[in-house]
């Protein structure tokens, strides 16, 4: 093969996981709102300089555009070579993409070619990549998926947790979401990535998984936090055979207060999110949770508000949306301690 080889993402997929790099040679902006999973930013034109060069273009033109580009490009390239890439040995093999596969990421797989490195660049880049994404999520594979149901803080996430850590296969959307799909379900300093990430992160997922083994996964909504778990995704999902956790409500109520220390230590915090729920519970409603929260009465908050808001919430949607919810097998957890989840997880994991 001739090198740079510029292929489609088609008949890159199947090597996809053999490269020894996958460089997005985009903007940093444009790298922070998608990318190829696992995917380097190593820009070849930052987004101050793409900026400058493409108001050139469109207000002078292309030579006077690529006269002022070019030496940006050599100097960038040139800067990521010496700091990134000066220890690799011959045969290291790189894919590199930009947005559609032209002059940047062609820039740059020239210039590691002639280096004597076997770079591939991908033909049509990112949009390329992203139609496959798009048109993966709309008809995704047929798996056996097993759908962890059960009332707020009945311990779905850890026991999606403890299986992945066991060897399961785990579609965790709300780590992958970064939000605890709730009200209160925001991550301390931890952002949503945006939607067409999540939706990278779920296809990256879903195509490693073995169609011959169970996909344990937990009952979301539609939406996490602010993104929405992919259409056929989810009917899939809401199809498929169910899992009921059963908690007690005193050890709910433990585990929330474990998993929500951060509202704990911040009442302020748990008050702005409590705002979100006044349309459906009043504002005395509120402002009597409020005053639970600055004066201390975390656990009493708690329970108020599994018995008054999540567990009605709960029993109006899980029949309605997960029909195999009534014949799934009922799994009781007597604790919250790491060796009831293990036990759990590693029933559901031999059966």
């Amino acid at each position: 093969m001739k090198y740079p080889a510029v292929l489609s993402f088609a008949d890159i997929l199947p090597e996809l996981d053999a490269f020894d790099a996958i460089i997005d040679a985009r903007t940093e902006a444009e790298f922070a709102l998608d990318r190829i999973p696992g995917a380097i930013n190593a820009p070849v034109l930052d987004d101050e300089q793409r900026v400058k060069v493409g108001t050139l273009y469109k207000q002078v033109g292309a030579f006077e555009a690529k006269k002022v580009g070019a030496p940006l490009v050599a100097a960038n390239i040139a800067r990521h070579v010496e700091t990134l890439w000066a220890d690799k040995p011959k045969d290291w093999k790189p894919l590199v993409y930009c947005w559609r596969g032209g002059n940047r990421s062609g820039s740059m797989a020239h210039i590691l070619a002639k280096i004597g490195w076997p770079a591939i660049q991908l033909d049509g880049g990112y949009k390329a990549y992203r139609a496959h994404v798009a048109a993966s999520l709309e008809t995704p594979s047929e798996l056996d998926f097993r759908v962890v149901c059960g009332t707020t803080g009945s311990g779905k996430s850890r026991l999606l947790e403890t299986l992945d850590g066991i060897g399961a296969q785990v579609l965790d959307l709300e780590r992958l979401a970064a939000h605890r799909g709730s009200v209160l379900g925001h991550l301390p300093n931890e952002p949503q990535p945006t939607q067409k990430m999540f939706e990278s992160l779920i296809w990256d997922k879903l195509r490693r998984f073995d169609p011959s083994r169970p996909v344990f996964v937990e009952s979301e909504s539609k939406k996490v936090g602010n993104l929405r778990v992919p259409d056929a995704v989810m009917q899939r999902m809401r199809a498929s055979t169910c899992i009921s956790l059963s908690l007690s409500r005193e050890n709910r109520v433990r585990l929330l207060m474990e998993d929500y220390e951060h509202f704990c230590a911040n009442p302020d915090a748990l008050n702005t999110q409590l705002d979100h729920l006044v349309q459906l519970h009043g504002r005395a409603k509120i402002d009597a949770w409020h005053a639970m929260a600055k004066g201390g009465a975390m656990p009493e908050l708690v329970g108020e508000l599994l018995e008054e808001h999540y567990d009605p919430a709960y029993l109006r949607s899980i029949d309605r949306n997960f029909v195999q919810v009534s014949k799934g097998e009922v799994l009781e957890l007597k604790d919250i301690a790491e060796d009831d989840f293990v036990a759990a997880a590693r029933h559901l994991h031999a059966a």
